[in-house]
């Protein structure tokens, strides 16, 4: 099940282009060690582990495959992972069923196939409670807490806010095993701490994350599942899961794991993070983003596969027919994912809306997009007249610009402006500043063109009066 779902997941590249967070792992990626940890010193501090592992990674190359892989990888050892936790917690059908549901989901596509760490945080979360599992099996056993330990400090390092599904562990803490459980959960949080630490000095980064309110949470089966119908579906079968696993009374080993605490741990890992995300959002800094929930997706096909596998009888048809209505519901947003615009910055489309001409000049309305025009164009392009150096700069994602827009357009008779977001954004309101600047120096709207999907790239073309 491991093969299939990241295969599955890798699928999801189909002609899918980068977005401006794979080609900020790109940028991240590229740079000497010293500095990348300048890099983390300003901004992304707390995604230094995962850069620090593509790192190397990019040494062998950076196809938009080749990017995407580690995370198909770890798609498949979360999957893996979730067959032995399903077998110990209820049965082996559990785990199958649970990994497969996992496999057809179309946000483990999208993230399966991110050059992000998303993916492995997600692996490194069910690894943690896989890992718990053994060391409450155990609870004698010092090297499974070892483990455990070791499985919690990857949750810290692949992603800071998949910590939030750590306060669900507690819930499985008993007599005999609190001490060594906490003493784990405890060094094992360290580099939490550590990137916690630097990633509040760096708040100022996700400036751009508005405050929400309790009404996302009506969005979350979506977001945890890809698709609105299926997680709608998959949310309230996890739920019977719960209830089902609370009320089973299993025999033998199973009688000792599988009682009221882990329905609560596991119910805790779906539904905790979006409400402590939420508050982390209200007390310190708006920080709630969908894809830093994506954690909670495997808590979601567990539960679901341990509905189905406590049914009475016909639990091999149940399990059949839930991952083929499944796969049946989500089909559009498997699809949607896998179209060239599928991460929503399609730059291949704006490099064909660009039609230069000698002597066009280009103009980038964010300095980091151009990272992405660098990665992608194969043509002749348009003059990039505010390029001041190659290296981006060494506190961002950013390039050292010039200033002054209307000397770098001297003699120009056509500029090409390329911003992310809609065109109203650039064209009304001023909140695009070069879109403006080209405007004063003398230049007027010829036409403007948006990829569709939001954000999505808008693409105008200014000649001078």
């Amino acid at each position: 099940m491991g093969l299939i779902a990241g295969l599955a997941a890798f699928s999801g590249n189909g002609s899918s282009t980068l977005n401006g967070d794979e080609l900020a792992t790109i940028s991240a990626a590229g740079r000497s060690l010293s500095g990348l940890v300048e890099l983390a010193r300003h901004i992304d501090g707390h995604f230094l582990p995962y850069y620090l592992f593509m790192h190397f990674w990019v040494k062998v190359g950076t196809a938009e495959l080749w990017l995407r892989l580690p995370s198909a990888v770890a798609i498949g050892v979360a999957a893996w992972l979730l067959v032995d936790l399903g077998r110990r917690l209820h049965s082996t059908r559990a785990g199958v069923i649970a990994a497969a549901v996992f496999a057809i989901l179309p946000s483990v596509s999208y993230y399966g196939a991110f050059a992000r760490s998303y993916a492995f945080a997600a692996a490194a979360v069910v690894f943690s409670f896989w890992a718990l599992h053994r060391g409450v099996e155990r609870p004698g056993a010092v090297r499974r807490w070892v483990v455990y330990g070791v499985a919690v400090a990857l949750v810290c390092s692949t992603h800071l806010f998949a910590v939030l599904v750590l306060p669900a562990q507690l819930l499985l803490a008993r007599r005999t095993t609190a001490v060594k459980m906490l003493a784990a959960l405890a060094v094992g949080c360290v580099p939490a701490a550590v990137l916690g630490l630097i990633g509040y000095g760096e708040r100022h980064a996700i400036s751009w994350i508005p405050q929400r309110g309790p009404e996302v949470w009506l969005k979350f089966p979506k977001m945890a599942a890809g698709s609105t119908t299926l997680g709608v579906a998959l949310f309230a079968t996890a739920l019977a899961g719960a209830v089902l696993l609370w009320r089973t009374r299993a025999r033998g080993a199973a009688t000792v794991t599988a009682g009221r605490s882990w329905p609560l741990a596991l119910t805790g890992w779906l539904v905790l993070p979006p409400v402590l995300l939420l508050v982390v959002s209200w007390l310190v800094t708006p920080v709630y983003v969908d894809r830093y929930l994506f954690v909670t997706a495997p808590a979601l096909a567990l539960l679901a596969g341990l509905a189905v596998a406590a049914l009475p009888r016909f639990h091999v048809v149940a399990g059949l027919a839930v991952v083929a209505l499944g796969c049946a519901l989500a089909v559009p947003d498997h699809v949607e994912i896998r179209e060239e615009d599928g991460r929503f910055e399609n730059i291949p489309w704006a490099l064909r809306v660009v039609k230069a001409e000698p002597q066009d000049a280009i103009v980038y309305g964010q300095s980091q997009v151009r990272t992405g025009f660098d990665y992608y164009a194969d043509s002749l392009m348009p003059v990039d007249v505010l390029r001041s150096g190659d290296a981006p700069d060494a506190d961002g994602f950013g390039y050292p610009e010039r200033s002054d827009v209307s000397a770098a357009l001297e003699g120009r008779r056509r500029v090409w402006v390329v911003w992310r977001g809609t065109k109203q954004s650039g064209l009304t309101g001023g909140s695009i500043a070069r879109v403006g600047a080209v405007e004063r120096a003398g230049f007027e709207l010829s036409m403007a063109k948006h990829s569709g999907d939001l954000p999505g790239l808008t693409v105008a073309l200014f000649t001078r009066h």
